[in-house]
């Protein structure tokens, strides 16, 4: 019996393959000559995947037309893929299959003029039907990919392993060492939603209905499996038919030499050629950098306004058309001298804007209207007591800036990365200033709820929180800590923020008076700019807003100078992702992957497979060279999860004689699991093929196993002491110590140390037995297992558990019990950045070698002072004070020397002015200290009385000079500073120096001018007081 719609599918649980042959039945066996016939256009996917007629012509006249697909020659096509098809495009259809494997379907007419017609309807219906919500458009387009065989990955981490990159900023980045060929493909095809940041053009941010930081880029990759025809057909079959957009609304863009996409495009999928445009190399061809992997690319665009018609058509305009999908055929090798050859293995890597498909689909007026952002806009217009709807544009603008930012901050912290000065930690300090400064602008007081001294910026990262779910889980879990930093970031900048917009503001109105007074154009000096940044915490870029808004530009190449005297090392971000094929991917061809062994044994026979010097590959290395050796099989750990590689040989044996040594001081992971033995030929010569016996240096790799396990017991420690929400933020395992990263915002107190220390000491003592199993990523996570900064995993994981103390993913070496690690000591804790702190410690023998040593030093200590251990503190402190009181006495008799000195010059003063009679003394006074001469100034402007203007000089010692000013305070109501006028004397004399109004100290390096700077100070200070006096 026919079965109605969809519900036939289910007889079709063996897969049947049927020939397709498209025919037209009528009851009334209508020939189709001379009837007018409509059209009934298959959906993409039978069409482009299976090469069936995109066509099938039926007579209007008949009410009820039956197609007939009966066997016979055409085209394969899976029966119930096809009947489910038909049946979902017409759900009152009759849809069988005969014994003769024919398939029918009987379908109620409606006259069609044209196959688009049927198309827009059906995507309008699909829009009708299906969510458009943010979280359920990733979930249908990840949903789309993995029916077509591309496995699921998760998001990786805005902080990126690639060290070419500051941050993730797109989605291909986590596959770069796939497409340049340096790890093997573990899936053919994988589909993402990756999480991204950029923050290159954040000026646009909020100005224009696209640009934002932080992004969600939803993307289908291809390793060397499907090509062009694929990745552009599951394109249109996905904005069309999954997303439901009209297809007459859709444009495309193709490079201009790739007319293989544009016949794809344009016979095989319909788009006519008038809706595809080519471009040229800037607009549509993917290049990664000078050299490397590139290929042209083809983009589709959605047009918000087709009812401007098709002529002069300009896919840059933001305000008709969006580009929401990027489609990159990686298929060429870009070569030194320009030139292109084709890769080996093509690739696919594919971009679709989650946010520019949520704003189609939801309709909006801009990225920030979707509900991916506009829950955050809505909570910051309930603060600033503003309704964004009623609100002018610059409040708008202020709104979306904050949407935008808070999703960025939000998740870089999550990311561990924490506001600092320098690369990363930079770019999230400079959102957050934004913020808070827009949110000030707004109106926005305290936390926007009552509390004047409360922080804004946690109450709508809550928002963002709230929106993460199904963004990234962990960001939940991670709540408290990110809350707690914002505050105190918040904070922190808002003490200096009112004293720095008033300074700004000055400066800004010194700039403009003095162009206007000299016909030039405002600009800010860079000196001015950098003290704002240094000094009050403005990002350059907050001061170049606030400039631009005022009509002045910053001399940004003398910022750039104070920038560079004061932070040497300063990072920068990069907004390219580069890749180049290199001599490795060519040799991984040839080397398998190394066969690990270190877990089970420090000795093992292995297989030369290669012989790198200088990067290159040698067949033979001699003695005295410097070598990199690729073994079959290894003990050596390669460096990785923090923990450095292991030391020891490699020999070469021939009738039980040694023939070659390499002395290997490193091993490193390149090429995707081929481990790298660098290190020294030191006797003999090696060979590629020779067998060798490969030794780790026992005692080294017992202290980093040592040094290991202690790390993963202080994790343990660190959340039990401080709390869970600290997390790791870095590590180093050597073998002298370890070093332990992680989030905090303050200094440990002693007692806290005492306490950790205690803790692992105790479950040294325990004698635990280490468990380690391999297992599932999820199934681990569920366990309850930590993941190590920094590391990506797969989706077998090892985990080291020290039972009911730590439990973390990990694929180092370690103990097989704790009491292996004999004692832990902590050596050093202190702050690197803002909310990162570092412990360093010593374990096993080191500890016992840290021990020793300070014992040693303890006992030359006793015996200088004469003293028990136990006495030294007690000593010490007696020590100190005799020398605090034998300090004091010296400088009250400098200070009464400088005096009695000072009473002899008194007669030196002059007099200045009619008016005002001003007392003015300017004296050199040999080489007493600052202090001394500090005092002596006081004591000459009490003696001379109000008005009087004291300068005095000396030089202290070699290559010293110290200078102080006292004026009282009738000489400063005339507008004269003491911090001012010491400032130009002091640089006369090399240094530089500043204080109050009436009272200022300097110093300099060059005590042979001091006599000449002093002559200039007295002869200017004369003539500015007479100036004013008359």
């Amino acid at each position: 019996m026919p079965q109605q719609g969809l519900s036939f599918s289910s007889s079709l649980s063996t897969p049947t393959y049927i020939t397709v042959n498209f025919l037209v039945h009528t009851h009334a066996h209508c020939s189709r000559e001379g009837v007018a016939m409509a059209g009934f256009k298959l959906p993409y996917s039978v069409h482009t995947r299976y090469g069936a007629e995109f066509l099938v012509p039926f007579p209007t006249s008949i009410s009820h037309p039956r197609f007939h697909f009966a066997a016979s020659a055409g085209c394969r096509v899976h029966a119930g893929f096809l009947m489910q098809t038909l049946a979902l495009l017409y759900p009152n259809s009759l849809c069988y299959r005969n014994s003769r494997a024919k398939v029918s379907l009987q379908v109620p007419f409606t006259s069609r003029a044209s196959a688009q017609a049927l198309t827009e309807e059906l995507a309008e219906d699909k829009q009708k039907d299906l969510p458009a919500s943010g979280d359920a458009i990733r979930q249908r387009f990840l949903d789309f990919y993995a029916s077509r065989g591309h496995k699921i990955l998760p998001s990786a981490s805005l902080v990126p392993e690639d060290p070419t990159v500051l941050l993730t900023i797109a989605g291909m980045l986590q596959f770069k060492p796939i497409f340049l060929g340096k790890v093997p493909r573990e899936v053919p095809r994988a589909a993402t939603s990756q999480r991204c940041i950029r923050t290159n053009d954040v000026e646009n941010v909020g100005r224009t209905s696209r640009h934002q930081t932080f992004f969600e880029m939803l993307g289908n990759f291809s390793f060397g499996d499907y090509f062009k025809q694929d990745a552009i057909k599951w394109a249109w079959e996905l904005s069309t038919l999954e997303f439901g957009l009209p297809a007459d609304r859709l444009w495309i863009s193709v490079y201009k030499d790739d007319d293989e996409a544009f016949a794809i495009w344009h016979n095989e999928v319909g788009v006519p050629a008038h809706r595809i445009k080519k471009l040229g190399e800037d607009d549509n061809f993917w290049t990664s950098g000078a050299t490397g992997p590139c290929g042209p690319c083809s983009e589709i665009y959605y047009d918000f306004h087709p009812e401007r018609g098709i002529s002069d058509i300009d896919l840059g305009d933001d305000d008709r058309f969006i580009e929401f999908y990027n489609l990159v055929f990686m298929q060429y090798n870009k070569k030194d001298d320009g030139s292109l050859e084709p890769l080996k293995q093509k690739n696919i890597d594919t971009g679709l804007g989650l946010e520019r498909m949520a704003r189609i689909l939801q309709n909006v007026e801009n990225n920030y209207e979707t509900d991916l952002i506009f829950p955050i806009i809505e909570k910051a217009s309930n603060l600033a007591n503003v309704s964004y709807t009623l609100a002018d544009e610059s409040k708008k603008t202020d709104l979306k800036i904050i949407g935008d930012h808070m999703r960025a901050i939000v998740y870089l912290i999550s990311d561990g990365v924490f506001p600092s000065n320098i690369g990363r930690g930079y770019v999230v300090r400079r959102l957050i200033r934004r913020a808070v400064r827009t949110g000030r602008l707004l109106g926005i007081k305290g936390d926007g709820m009552g509390d004047l001294e409360g922080a804004f910026l946690p109450v709508l990262a809550e928002e963002v929180i709230n929106l993460s779910t199904n963004i990234d889980p962990d960001v939940k879990t991670r709540a408290s800590r990110i809350l707690e930093e914002l505050k105190r970031e918040e904070l922190r900048f808002v003490l200096t923020l009112e004293r720095g917009e008033k300074l700004l503001e000055q400066m800004l109105a010194d700039a403009l008076s003095i162009a206007q007074a000299n016909g030039t154009l405002p600009c800010l000096s860079g000196k001015d700019a950098f003290l704002l940044y240094d000094t009050y915490g403005f990002p350059v870029e907050i001061t170049k807003e606030v400039a631009d808004e005022r009509g002045v530009s910053i001399d940004m190449n003398s910022f750039e100078v104070e920038m560079e005297n004061q932070r040497r090392q300063s990072q920068a971000a990069h907004n390219t992702v580069k890749l180049a094929v290199e001599d490795g991917a060519e040799l991984t061809e040839n080397i398998p992957d190394t066969e690990f062994l270190g877990y089970d044994t420090l000795s093992t026979k292995a297989v030369v497979e290669g012989l790198l010097v200088n990067g290159k590959p040698i067949m033979q290395v001699s003695e005295g060279n410097e070598v990199e050796v690729l073994l079959n099989r290894t003990p050596f750990y390669a460096e990785s999860g923090g923990q450095i590689g292991d030391h020891g040989f490699l020999y070469v044996t021939e009738a039980g004689k040694k023939e070659a040594i390499v002395e290997v001081k490193d091993v490193q992971k390149s090429l995707g699991n081929i481990f790298v033995h660098k290190g020294t030929v030191v006797e003999g010569v090696i060979n590629v093929g020779k067998e060798v016996e490969a030794a780790v240096d026992a005692n080294l790799r017992q202290r980093a196993k040592v040094h290991h396990t202690a790390t993963h017991l202080l994790q343990s420690a660190l959340k039990k002491v401080i709390g869970q929400e600290t997390s790791q933020a870095g590590s180093l395992v050597a073998f002298d110590r370890l070093r332990f990263d992680f989030n905090f915002h303050r200094p440990l107190k002693d007692n806290e140390i005492i306490e950790i220390e205690g803790l692992i000491n105790k479950w040294i003592g325990d004698a635990t037995l280490l468990e380690s199993k391999v297992m599932s990523l999820t199934n681990a996570k569920k366990a309850g297992a930590i993941a190590m900064f920094g590391e990506k995993y797969g989706e077998e994981v090892r985990v080291v558990e020290v039972p009911g103390v730590s439990m973390e993913l990990c694929g180092g070496t370690h103990v097989n019990n704790t009491s292996e690690i004999r004692g832990f000591k902590i050596i050093s804790e202190q702050g690197i950045a803002s909310g990162i702190r570092r412990i360093e410690a010593v374990a096993g023998e080191a500890f016992i070698e840290y021990v020793i040593a300070r014992d040693n030093h303890m006992k030359q200590l006793c015996s200088t002072l004469k003293v028990n251990a136990e006495d030294v503190t007690t000593r010490v402190n007696s020590i100190l004070k005799d020398l605090r009181e034998a300090r004091n006495e010296v400088s009250a008799a400098r200070a009464k020397a400088a005096i009695y000195k000072a009473s002899t010059i008194v007669s030196n003063a002059v007099t200045v002015g009619s008016s005002t009679k001003i007392r003015v003394l300017v004296e050199s006074m040999d080489d007493i200290d600052a202090d001394a001469l500090k005092s002596a100034a006081e004591y000459l402007v009490d003696t001379l009385q109000d008005p009087a203007a004291v300068i005095l000089g000396s030089c202290p010692g070699e290559k010293r000079v110290s200078l102080v000013a006292a004026f009282t305070p009738g000489v400063v109501d005339l507008g004269i500073q003491a911090g001012k006028f010491i400032g130009p004397v002091a640089k006369f004399c090399g240094g530089r120096g500043g204080g109050r109004p009436n009272f200022a100290q300097a110093g300099g390096n060059e005590p042979e001018k001091l006599l000449i700077a002093l002559e200039k100070a007295r002869d200017e200070l004369i003539s500015i007081l007479s100036e004013k006096t008359g």
